[in-house]
């Protein structure tokens, strides 16, 4: 890589500091650029603004002079909303970092809006939950014309620990793609801890003896032992991956499933197990917290 022009990027701003938006940002600053924030809450700005970050009233202030903009918002809505209230403080040829998951057809509007408002879009969707957030390492699954590489990798390195392009167009909605069927996995996954969990409760089976006997096994996966901790602690606040966000998720998933002819009857299943819990009051809980769309506290199994 051509480290002259690598060393061009000097200021971020980040729209969105939720879990994965804070995150990245902190770990923007302890790489050395200038990072600017903005946030719909303003009080999300404060701690990010004591690490040294320059905290914006609005999006338009936050990207001026900026040389990447990198979005990680609720949906598809709320990042064309952002980025069109960002738009009067936007440098013609500044590089967009999106990194939000969105549907399948939202990559191709987002990219007209780039194209409108006059920025260079790399699409970018992450893989990972609050831990690698925090500690830099992200899976970026990233799609955009070779000419802006150079420009975003001193960002994509600081969030990230490895970046997998998909293609030279981000229009095209490579790295969307990919990244709804990494999330289909999460959502399995994460659904299938809290059934065998509850499973194991209803039969008298200390969930330990489970874990024990997988263990270092081809049924073993750290994830599973990471949601068991969330769900068997009880310490499902703060979220890592959240019941709304994931259920946002699982229904971009099915959306794409149903428009190519296939049936997803598990994330189907997981959906309709987010969306009971959220109906319960856990929406900003871990997405671990379907665990409880199984168990009679929530009613769940007379569902």
């Amino acid at each position: 890589m051509n480290e002259t022009t690598k060393n061009t990027t000097r200021t971020v701003a980040v729209l969105g500091l939720g879990i994965m938006g804070a995150a990245m940002a902190r770990n923007l600053l302890r790489a050395g650029l200038d990072v600017r924030v903005w946030n719909r809450d303003p009080a999300k700005t404060g701690p990010l603004a004591e690490a040294g970050a320059h905290a914006a009233a609005t999006p338009a202030e936050a990207v001026e002079g900026a040389d990447v903009v990198l979005t990680m918002l609720y949906d598809a809505a709320a990042v064309t909303e952002v980025i069109r209230q960002a738009a009067a403080g936007i440098r013609p040829g500044t590089v967009w970092v999106q990194s939000t998951t969105v549907g399948v057809h939202d990559a191709g509007a987002l990219a007209e809006l780039a194209r409108e408002v006059g920025l260079e879009l790399v699409e970018a969707p992450v893989s990972g939950t609050r831990e690698p957030a925090e500690a830099g390492q992200l899976l970026v699954i990233a799609a955009g014309a070779p000419a802006v590489r150079d420009t975003v990798a001193p960002v994509l390195d600081a969030i990230g620990a490895r970046t997998t392009w998909t293609g030279e167009d981000a229009a095209a909605g490579t790295a969307t793609r990919l990244k709804l069927v990494v999330n289909s996995w999460v959502i399995a996954a994460s659904n299938a801890t809290g059934e065998i969990l509850a499973l194991a409760g209803a039969l008298g089976v200390e969930p330990q003896q489970f874990l024990d006997l997988i263990e270092g096994g081809g049924l073993d996966l750290p994830f599973l032992r990471g949601k068991a901790g969330l769900i068997l602690g009880d310490t499902l606040d703060p979220a890592s991956f959240a019941v709304d966000t994931s259920l946002k998720d699982a229904r971009l998933i099915l959306a794409a499933a149903e428009e190519h002819g296939i049936r997803l009857d598990g994330t189907a299943a997981a959906a309709a197990r987010l969306e009971r819990v959220a109906a319960r009051g856990r929406s900003k809980q871990d997405m671990a917290a379907a665990y409880y769309a199984s168990t009679p506290e929530d009613g769940g199994s007379g569902d």
